[in-house]
């Protein structure tokens, strides 16, 4: 589907908007998840991937987590059993994830998104949340935008009830896996984890330093969070001579890693809280990010996809 789309509609799962600039084309699926779904170029009349595409399969079946990317709101990653403190509101979430009791990614990637705005090269994408599950009301948008040097995402988070709301904001990159391929990037620690994923202590280990020299992942299996994040990360892909920067501005501080072992994949996720930042914030102050929003108040966040030949 293109420009044809009518602003203020929510679409069918399974339809596509397709953005173009120059050599650089993106595919959104607004009804799943508000993802997008492929993000490639074209060049010597062939199409070259910068992040994991979805499949027809991913789009029949509707899942966000066979997308390319997908928002992380209004909080990223998992909560402890769904349970944290929530001031003035009872944080209890059912488990939203099949095999884990946990409540992970918010529910925004759960949601079909409307389509607010576009162009051919620009979208806008919204999604209004009444309270449930989430006992906040609040209202998100996307600005995905292409042009010829770069994708940048820009996302808001309002909360629009009348009593104060805790908030996070992300997204979640899946990037192609070959062999050789190698991460660049500068965190100042690392969050250890159990056997479920759940953030136990701050560790240094030797890995931040071969990060930040740059590591190649054909024998890393990792799943974890970073704080003290540079802000950029690089990838390099030998086999194909090209290259992708992420850059993100605060408050998205926090950095994900994410090799699972096996796969043609992995993930590099932006995002402005770690893991079950609510239950870790009071005997971690300042090393685990989120925020909490007046009525009214809007939190914003912007990143950066920037791929190049080498």
């Amino acid at each position: 589907m293109s420009l044809s789309a009518l602003p203020g509609t929510t679409l069918a799962p399974s339809a596509l908007l397709r953005l173009t600039r120059g050599e650089h084309t993106l595919l959104l699926a607004p009804g799943i998840g508000g993802s997008i779904f492929r993000y490639f170029s074209t060049k010597d009349q062939r199409e070259h991937d910068w992040l994991r595409p979805g499949t027809a399969q991913s789009l029949a079946d509707g899942n966000p987590l066979e997308m390319a990317t997908f928002p992380l709101l209004p909080f990223c990653n998992r909560i402890r059993n769904g349970v944290a403190p929530g001031g003035q509101r009872v944080v209890n979430m059912p488990a939203n994830v099949a095999g884990s009791p946990h409540t992970l990614h918010g529910y925004g990637w759960q949601r079909p998104w409307q389509v607010a705005a576009l162009s051919s090269d620009a979208a806008t994408l919204t999604l209004e949340h009444e309270p449930g599950a989430w006992p906040w009301a609040f209202f998100a948008s996307q600005r995905i935008e292409l042009t010829a040097e770069r994708l940048t995402v820009r996302m808001t988070l309002k909360n629009t009830d009348n009593v104060p709301m805790p908030a996070g904001l992300g997204h979640h990159p899946y990037f192609l896996r070959q062999a050789d391929t190698q991460i660049q990037t500068d965190v100042e620690a690392m969050w250890a984890a159990d056997e479920e994923v759940m953030p136990t202590a701050l560790v240094q280990p030797d890995l931040l330093a071969q990060m930040r020299a740059g590591r190649v992942l054909d024998d890393l299996v990792l799943d974890n969070n970073f704080t003290g994040w540079s802000h950029q990360a690089r990838i390099t892909w030998p086999q194909s001579a090209s290259r992708l920067t992420l850059r993100a501005d605060a408050p998205l501080d926090y950095f994900v890693l994410y090799v699972p072992p096996g796969l043609d994949h992995f993930c590099m996720e932006p995002v402005s809280n770690c893991t079950d930042w609510l239950n870790l914030a009071d005997t971690h102050p300042g090393l685990v990010g989120g925020a909490w929003l007046a009525p009214g108040e809007i939190l914003s966040v912007r990143f950066t996809l920037e791929p190049e030949w080498m």
